[in-house]
């Protein structure tokens, strides 16, 4: 803006500074002309009075003083005397405009350029008594040759009057913008000495108070977004049209494991290189809806990008990120656990369809019936067990109705426990030992029931002959308590302990049929203690035994 006003000042001074000089050179020019137009006539006039005392001899007397041209014409226009020249060369002047002007006033007078010589000539023209006109004229050069003989002296006070004007254009323009730049927008105030800028600075106080609203709305709305952005466990990031991260939360680097540079910006892509991360953003900035899966440090994650239109054009994307690792792995147990059922369900049914139509088709002896009718009560058996834990595992599963909680005691359910097994352990000559305290706890009578039961089967099952299964009960106060199960038996490998909870897991196989069971009560004994928001503790050693603790 200096420059600005700067330019213009200089330019109003330039202007102004023209237009006097050429208006004094004018008024000077019109008034020298004025006052040598009346010299003139002054003179003439004496002149006629002297020619007409003295004759025409007084004209010889002075023609080589005066500087002036004098001229002595005629009434009839012919020329009687000049003083520059040769009267009877001379074409008759009974045209001349001062000539006619004097016979007819007494007075006359004109003027005559000289293009060629740049000059003009100014006559005065007067009647004498005897009829003849007496003229003088006065040459001098015009306004233009005056000027350009006058060129340097012009030029000289122009361009000190245009340095002044630079320096003084300069100085002013400074001093009238100071007051403006070293103005506080933020809280502006009038100045006295320029009272002019009030109405300007009137807007400018309603201006910063409605951006001061908008400003406190904007940063009210971008800390709503940003609380409610921090606080989903689901990643978002908005890119624009050029990849250029716009926004993000920090639980979309938490899951893509990526940081941000310090300046904060760049490309999204920077984040994560991989294929579906990049495909997604592509497919977005393409105009489509993306959804992909991607893995990362043994977590699943899937990216769902969408595009965003304004005025029918894709101004960037949104994309959000969500950690799927606990869906996926719900998802591969469902399949296993249908595989396992199937395969455990098949198993029986297959021997009790084989053995059902062997003795439909009369093939077996009557005294090898018993024995096909025990097979078949067993794998029955087999199969309604498995059935029953497949339903118990479902209740857990989804919290069925019916299993409310109330006091029940641990020591007590321990006891009835191993009364019930007493009948297995004595086949397998084992023993049971019991130890602890009554121990009310808040829970599910059936659950904590099974828990102990399953835990205490394994033992049995598991063990060795002559073994022994000790279970300690603690009262830890507070309605909770603990249970452990310490075994003798054939222990569990290092490499298998974080497995051995999972349904239908079984460390060997091959001693599976030998030894019995579903594979699902330990599967039981997890969500048990989960369903009660309690935690297991296992240690085992292979050949020594193992220890399982419930908390509750």
């Amino acid at each position: 803006m200096t420059k600005k006003l700067f330019k213009y000042m200089f330019l109003v001074a330039f202007v102004s500074l023209l237009a006097t000089v050429i208006l004094v050179m004018g008024v000077l020019y019109n008034y020298f002309s004025g006052e040598i137009s009346k010299n003139l006539l002054n003179e003439a006039e004496y002149i006629a009075g002297a020619v007409e005392t003295g004759g025409n001899a007084y004209l010889e007397t002075i023609k080589n003083v005066n500087t002036n041209r004098i001229t002595l014409i005629g009434k009839d226009g012919n020329v009687l005397f000049d003083s520059n020249a040769d009267a009877e060369s001379m074409e008759n002047h009974s045209d001349r405009k001062e000539f006619i002007d004097a016979l007819n006033t007494g007075k006359g007078e004109d003027e005559r350029y000289s293009d060629t010589l740049s000059e003009k000539t100014i006559y005065q023209a007067v009647l004498m008594d005897d009829g003849n006109v007496l003229r003088l004229s006065a040459t001098h050069h015009t306004l233009w040759m005056i000027v350009f003989g006058m060129l340097q002296p012009i030029v000289v006070v122009v361009a000190a009057a245009l340095v002044l004007s630079l320096i003084l254009a300069m100085r002013l323009s400074k001093r009238l913008l100071k007051p403006v730049n070293d103005m506080d927008l933020n809280n502006p105030d009038i100045d006295e000495e320029y009272v002019e800028f009030g109405p300007l600075l009137n807007k400018i106080k309603h201006q910063n108070i409605m951006i001061n609203m908008q400003m406190k709305e904007l940063r009210k709305k971008q800390d709503e977004f940003r609380v409610i952005t921090e606080n989903m466990s689901e990643g978002i990031i908005i890119i624009d049209n050029n990849t250029e991260l716009l926004s993000y939360n920090s639980a979309a680097l938490d899951l893509l494991d990526a940081e941000m540079p310090e300046e904060g910006g760049g490309s999204a892509i920077y984040l994560n290189r991989s294929e579906a991360f990049r495909k997604a953003i592509e497919e977005a900035l393409s105009g489509k809806h993306s959804l992909q899966n991607m893995e990362l440090k043994n977590r699943c994650l899937q990216i769902i990008a969408n595009p965003v239109w304004a005025d029918e054009e894709i101004h960037g994307a949104v994309l959000i990120i969500m950690d799927i690792t606990e869906k996926e792995h719900r998802e591969r147990l469902r399949r296993e656990f249908t595989s396992n059922v199937s395969h455990e369900l098949k198993t029986p049914l297959t021997s009790i369809y084989g053995m059902s139509e062997i003795l439909m088709n009369g093939m077996v002896k009557s005294e090898d019936v018993k024995d096909f009718a025990s097979s078949i009560h067993d794998e029955t058996g087999r199969l309604i067990t498995l059935i029953n834990d497949i339903i118990k595992l479902s209740q857990l599963d989804e919290a069925a109705p019916g299993m409310e909680k109330e006091v029940v005691d641990l020591f007590d359910t321990a006891k009835s426990v191993t009364e019930r097994l007493s009948s297995v352990a004595e086949k397998k000559n084992v023993g049971f030992e019991l130890y602890g305290e009554q121990t009310p706890i808040e829970g599910v009578p059936s659950i904590i029931e099974e828990i102990i039961y399953n835990l205490c089967e394994n033992a049995v099952k598991y063990n060795k002959d002559g073994g022994y299964v000790k279970i300690y009960v603690t009262n830890t106060g507070h309605m909770h308590g603990s249970i452990e199960v310490d075994d003798s038996g054939i222990g569990i490998p290092p490499e298998h302990l974080d497995r051995v909870f999972e349904r239908f897991y079984r460390v060997d196989k091959s001693h599976s049929k030998t030894i019995g069971g579903t594979g699902l009560g330990l599967s039981i004994v997890k969500h048990g203690a989960a369903y009660h928001n309690g935690r297991i503790e296992i240690k085992s050693k292979v050949g020594e035994g193992t220890k399982i603790k419930v908390i509750l």
